[in-house]
């Protein structure tokens, strides 16, 4: 039996295990079909920074220091607001998966339902059988590219990223992931979408 060495998208990777699986010898194959279980979630958001700024000890915008309101202010008047943050996806793997390889992972973010930047995690990670991986995805994006407002309203929703802020935002991910297994690597054929609100 040959190792594949092209991606498979998840349907045609099926697909081929179910006909695998009529030949005699090849029932252990029976466990790779199991891979589509393997579960994503976004469980939250971690390291915001605006213009530099770190928010996560930062309840409102009254909070702000003189010298942060000044950073801010002016990067707003300069018409750049750079928001940074960690976004913490979990994988799951199910005790009766194979262990299997997360190859990469490419993402789209969205907040209050607006498309924003889009990347991609391809650093190798381990998904042992009923171990849940942190898989983080750091994302940065020009605030204003994508939001109008005051000085204020910016911050308030940057600071719903951290729970705080006057209105809750959500804060979705568009992921699609390409996992190793023994018959190659499969990738995704549908984005999913993983959202928290913070």
């Amino acid at each position: 039996m040959h190792r594949l060495s092209r991606n498979l998208t998840l349907p045609a990777f099926l697909a081929l295990v179910l006909g695998l699986l009529l030949i005699p010898g090849c029932a252990t194959l029976q466990s790779l079909a199991a891979l589509s279980q393997v579960r994503f979630d976004l469980d939250g958001v971690s390291g915001v920074r605006l213009a530099g700024v770190e928010l996560e000890r930062i309840r409102s915008y009254e909070d702000l220091s003189l010298a942060d309101a000044g950073r801010i202010g002016a990067a707003v008047v300069s018409r750049r607001l750079p928001l940074e943050a960690t976004l913490q996806v979990g994988a799951r793997n199910p005790q009766e998966n194979p262990e299997a390889r997360l190859l990469a992972l490419d993402w789209t973010l969205f907040l209050r339902d607006r498309e924003t930047v889009s990347g991609g995690v391809d650093q190798e990670l381990l998904l042992p059988s009923s171990i849940r991986t942190e898989v983080p995805v750091r994302v940065s994006l020009d605030l204003m590219e994508f939001f109008e407002g005051s000085t204020r309203d910016l911050v308030d929703l940057a600071l719903s990223l951290v729970g705080a802020g006057e209105e809750p935002v959500e804060v979705r991910l568009d992921a699609v992931p390409t996992v190793e297994t023994a018959l190659g690597p499969i990738r995704y054929p549908r984005p999913l979408s993983l959202s928290v609100t913070p």
